[in-house]
Parts: C-alpha cells; sequence; structure tokens
C-alpha cells in the first residue's frame, strides 16, 4: 500500500504517511504537559501512525482552556516527556504553534483579543482591537521563540497553524484585515504577515528542523479566500522555508459544514490537490478521512502525500497497525459526531469518544488479563452491550450475549437513518466483526427470562437492555395515525402526504428531516443531470432539498435543536430552513403542542374524530 510508504518532508524521514494532524484535547491543566496527554499520543504512536502534531500550542497569553503552552522555558520539560514518548514509538514528532487572533475570548484569558483590524468576532462575538506593527513584531518573536522552545524539546518538526481563521488567516482574509498600510490592501500585502512568521521560525530552528504550515484551502467564508488564493499563499510560504503542507478547510464561522458526519469522507481533499500543484514540497489532504482505503485512494490520484486522520486516530490507534496487518474491517472508525471531540471543546470540556471509551483515560483503563476467568452473560445487543461483551472478551472471559430482537444494535440502526447519520453503522459494523473475531458466542431472537437466566448458571450478568419510547397520556395518543420516531426510522410504518413532528429537539428535527428527504434526488441523479446539463443548477439543488411531503415541526421551546451538540445544532438547522423552513413554535405545555400540532395536521381534536392525515409523536422516555 502506498499509505505505508515512507516519505521524507524536509530532511526528515517519516515510516509511512499516515499523520495525526494537531487537535485540542484539553488535557494540560495550567498548560503543562502531563501524563494524560503523554499516555494519549505515546498510544497513538504506538499504533503506527507516522506523524504526529501536538497542539495547539499556545505561544503567548492567547490560549484556549488546559491547552499546553511554549510561551516560556518552563513549559519546555513536559514537551520533551511528551516527544521522546512519541519518537519512542518510531513516530516523529511536531509542535503546533497556535494563535487564535480575534478568535480568542477575553472571557477565558482575562486579555483583550487581537486581531488585524478592529472588529467584532464571529466566533465569540466578542470586540476585537486592532494590532499595532509593535503588536505584529511582538507576535511574530513570540512564533520563534516558541519554534526554538519546540526543537530545543525534541521535536522533529514545527508547525504553523494558518487555519480555521486564526491569526494569519485573518491577516490574509479581505474580509477581516481592513488595514491600510503594508500589512494589508492587496494581496502581497495581506499575505505579508504569514511570510513573516514563517521566515521567523525557519530561522529560530535553523535548517535541520522541518517546518509546517496548516493551511486552510478555502475559507468558505462570503468574500473570503479561496482555494486559488490559497494555493498561492502557499508558493509564497514555500519561498520562506516551509517544508510540507497541512490542508484542512474552512474556518470556525464557516457555514459550509467541514468535520460533521454530514460531510462525505473525502469531500474537502480537492482542496490539498489544488495547493499541491503550487508548489513542490509534500501535502497533507485531511477533514473527514476515516477509511484506509479512502486514503490509499487519496494518495493514488495525487491528491496529497500523506493523509491527516486526527479524529480516525482518535477513535482507533490502532488503525494503521490494524490496516498494515490486513485486519481493515477491524478498524473502529471515527462516526464524524462531533459529541466527545469538537462539542466537548466548545463547551469547555476536555475530548472524549463516542466509540472509544478510553480516549483520554489511556493509563487508566488499559485492558489486562483477567486473574480469574469467569462465564459472563450480558443481555442487549445495543452498542453498550456489545462493548461490555467485547472488552470482556479482549481480558479473556468466556462471554455470551443474548439479543431479543433479531438483529443486533438496538438504537444504532435508528440513529443511522436520518440523513448524513449513517456513520453510526460503521460503529455497529465495528462491534458485529470485533465480537466474532473474540469468539463471543451470541444468540439473537432470545428473551432473558429469569428462568433461562438461572439455567444458564453465569459467574456474572451485565444488563444492557437499553431504553423504550414512551406515549403521551393525552387524547388520541393511542390512535393508529399516530406514529412514534423509532417505527419512521425503522422503517415499519409509513406516514401520509401532511406531517406534523411534535417536540423539536434532537430526534424530533432529525426525524422531520429524514420524512422531508423522502423522495429527494439523490448522489447519482444529481451528478447525471449537472454533467449532462438536464436542468438548471438552481432546480436541481432544489430536486435535492424538497420531497414530496410537507412536514411541520411544532415545539415549546423558543428554538429547534435542543440535545444537538454545539457542532451539529446549526447544520441540521440549516438543513431545515433550506427545505422550507424551522415550523411553528407552540409554547407552555405538552397538551398544547398536541392539540396545535392535531390543528395545523387539520385534524379537530375536540370533534372526536381524525383525518387521514398523519401525526408522528416524537416523545421517549
Amino acid at each position: 500500500m502506498r499509505l505505508f510508504e515512507p516519505v521524507r518532508i524536509g530532511g526528515v524521514e517519516v515510516r509511512n504517511r499516515i499523520a495525526m494532524p494537531a487537535m485540542h484535547l484539553g488535557y494540560c491543566p495550567g498548560e503543562q504537559v502531563g501524563e494524560r496527554i503523554i499516555e494519549f499520543y505515546r498510544e497513538r504512536a504506538e499504533g503506527g501512525a507516522g506523524l504526529i502534531v501536538v497542539g495547539g500550542c499556545n505561544i503567548d497569553q492567547h490560549a484556549y482552556v488546559d491547552m499546553p503552552s511554549l510561551r516560556d522555558d518552563s513549559f519546555i520539560a513536559g514537551h520533551r516527556r511528551l516527544a521522546r514518548a512519541i519518537q519512542e514509538q518510531g513516530a516523529r514528532a511536531c509542535a503546533q504553534l497556535f494563535h487564535p487572533g480575534g478568535y480568542a475570548s477575553q472571557a477565558v484569558t482575562g486579555v483583550e483579543p487581537m486581531g488585524p483590524s478592529e472588529m467584532v468576532s464571529g466566533l465569540t462575538g466578542e470586540r476585537v482591537r486592532g494590532m499595532t506593527v509593535a503588536d505584529i513584531e511582538e507576535v511574530i518573536g513570540r512564533f520563534a521563540a516558541a519554534a526554538r522552545r519546540a526543537a530545543q524539546a525534541g521535536y522533529d518538526m514545527v508547525e504553523v497553524i494558518a487555519s480555521v481563521g486564526y491569526l494569519i488567516p485573518q491577516f490574509f482574509s479581505p474580509v477581516t484585515n481592513r488595514r491600510t498600510d503594508r500589512y494589508g490592501g492587496s494581496f502581497e500585502n495581506r499575505a505579508r504577515f504569514g511570510r513573516e512568521v514563517v521566515r521567523a521560525v525557519r530561522e529560530a530552528v535553523g535548517p535541520e528542523v522541518p517546518v509546517l504550515v496548516r493551511l486552510s484551502g478555502h475559507d468558505f467564508v462570503p468574500g473570503g479566500n479561496t482555494n486559488r488564493e490559497w494555493a498561492q499563499f502557499a508558493a509564497l510560504l514555500e519561498e520562506e522555508g516551509a517544508d510540507a503542507f497541512d490542508v484542512t478547510g474552512g474556518w470556525h464561522e464557516s457555514r459550509v459544514p467541514q468535520i460533521s458526519m454530514a460531510v462525505p469522507p473525502g469531500a474537502f481533499a480537492y482542496l490539498a490537490r489544488g495547493v499541491r500543484q503550487a508548489v513542490s514540497v509534500p501535502v497533507i489532504a485531511c477533514n473527514r478521512i476515516n477509511d484506509v482505503w479512502l486514503a490509499e485512494r487519496l494518495l493514488a490520484a495525487g491528491c496529497a502525500d500523506l493523509v491527516g486522520m486526527a479524529r480516525g486516530l482518535m477513535a482507533d490507534p490502532e488503525l494503521p497497525r490494524k490496516a498494515r496487518e490486513g485486519r481493515v474491517d477491524l478498524v473502529r472508525k471515527c462516526i464524524g459526531c462531533n459529541q466527545g471531540c469538537l462539542d466537548a471543546i466548545f463547551g469547555g470540556r476536555s475530548c472524549t469518544c463516542t466509540v472509544n471509551a478510553r480516549v483520554g483515560r489511556e493509563a487508566e483503563t488499559r485492558l489486562h488479563p483477567a486473574v480469574v476467568v469467569k462465564r459472563v452473560l450480558v443481555v442487549g445487543g445495543g452498542p453498550a452491550g456489545m462493548e461490555a461483551a467485547r472488552v470482556a472478551a479482549a481480558r479473556g472471559h468466556q462471554v455470551s450475549l443474548w439479543e431479543r430482537e433479531e438483529e443486533l444494535g438496538g438504537q444504532l440502526p435508528l440513529a443511522a437513518s436520518p440523513p448524513d447519520r449513517q456513520d453510526f453503522f460503521d460503529f455497529l459494523d465495528y462491534l458485529s466483526v470485533a465480537l466474532f473475531e473474540l469468539g463471543v458466542d451470541v444468540e439473537t431472537g432470545v428473551e432473558a427470562t429469569v428462568e433461562r437466566v438461572k439455567d444458564f448458571q453465569p459467574d456474572a450478568v451485565v444488563v444492557a437492555t437499553g431504553a423504550r419510547p414512551a406515549r403521551p397520556s393525552l387524547p388520541g395518543a393511542g390512535l393508529p395515525l399516530v406514529k412514534d420516531a423509532w417505527e419512521v426510522l425503522a422503517g415499519k410504518t409509513e406516514v401520509g402526504q401532511r406531517v406534523v413532528v411534535v417536540g423539536g429537539g434532537a430526534t424530533g428535527c432529525e426525524v422531520a428531516t429524514f420524512i422531508a428527504r423522502l423522495g429527494t434526488a439523490d448522489a447519482e441523479a444529481v451528478r447525471f443531470l449537472l454533467v449532462n446539463g438536464a436542468e438548471p443548477p438552481e432546480t436541481i439543488r432544489a430536486l435535492t432539498l424538497r420531497g414530496g411531503i410537507p412536514v411541520t415541526v411544532v415545539e415549546q421551546e423558543k428554538t429547534a435543536g435542543k440535545g444537538l451538540g454545539r457542532s451539529t445544532r446549526w447544520i441540521v438547522l440549516q438543513d431545515m430552513q433550506r427545505m422550507g423552513g424551522i415550523g411553528k413554535r407552540l409554547p407552555v405545555t405538552a397538551a398544547t403542542m398536541w392539540i396545535g400540532a392535531l390543528a395545523i395536521a387539520g385534524v379537530p381534536p375536540l370533534a372526536g374524530f381524525f383525518s387521514k392525515d398523519e401525526i408522528l409523536w416524537n416523545a421517549f422516555s
């Protein structure tokens, strides 16, 4: 596989082409590197990654919560231990140098955020002061000083962050840079700050330490830079000494999803290809590359020289090793849910992972062989039961799993049914294969009665039977026209020609989009229509948004989407708006919401009869 061919970045050889880009983890209280972050990265290096980028590492007081720091010499010792832990496992270690610019928050740092011009931050909503030339020179010096510390700590490489709408992109963008001096105005002037940062970093670390740059291959902000401008910028940065480019996309305020489940895997690889065509140094493609075969195809197609798999390696540290050993079906893929990583960070918490419970707790959760082998019975074949069975079997226990339904998965197939949520199936596939490989005795269609469990005589029983939907005790709730969300998502019932979803929380919004997309054009149809010019682009776009069933969502709260994570909620609501609007708000009580739903559906609730229009009740215990 090309994926496992070595590659040179500057004068340093990397053992394979799998890179782990930097992620803010929130593992460094007091900004100090400690055991938690060291063990996290040690496992990713041990699992076979070629290059691991640690960070961001702040260069001054403009930092995020529990971010590792390189802003003075007192932090070097911790980074030395971290770099050594990565290198001892055969991977190359790189430190990312971080400055958020106008994306910093005074509420977090106690320091007024600064950027190229005075503005209101599109991320925090806080006032940002414009930097003076003296400020610019000081920040450039801080980048250089932090780079020197990273080299002293023993990192193989350093990386300058120029992506996601942080300080360098803010200078480069005509949207946020309204300066009239030599750092603003023309393309060349807007590129000047980034060039001077890279030049200073190169001088600080000398010719032997490779310098990477993390680029936004496209701002996806109205009036911002496109892939063309970023490729030109990359060529200028190569002249200043950049040895490789790590290409992502978008800003935090972009309205185009970047790394959520809504993004097709590898969709933004074209951004890396655009940059690669403009430079002569290695380029890393990133964003939603969670599959080994996809990564291999991107390399073969010339999109990039390496692939970035940050959350892929968070979900499964052993991804490279499993792929190299031909065990690709045992890779635990990142599902792009953002719940444990991005949503946690935006909420001021540290990273976890929905599909990997060990993330951030590597040292304390290592699996050790059981001292006494037991006969373990797991009741329930949903994700919790399957994971419990997997862990018990991995420790050497004799494990049996009983599931009442005919198929495993519990609510995972339901979670995977709404639009853009299909990656939940990947987690189910992984668990199913893992149980088979570990020899777990799986029986489906089995009711775990007390008598049956007693007859089985297990040493331990794990009960993981999950939740069940609940219907409201309201008039008409038991009639046939009232469906629950599980029935609809499971394909066990049909809906009529007009639908009301009662409850606009996470499940309500997702089931509403599920119904609204019934009958829309799929990807193959869209490609066919576009390539052949069958319809104008706007007509084709409309075919992807509107199906044949009008849907109304009613919700007691002022806004819909409660329960969805911050990184996903805006995408779901944006989709709902494109499909025709968010619907109506009926306040106060569930009863008034119910009666209002009946009225919208054309059902006189007090008349004692119901029409054939469908009403979808979305309520769970």
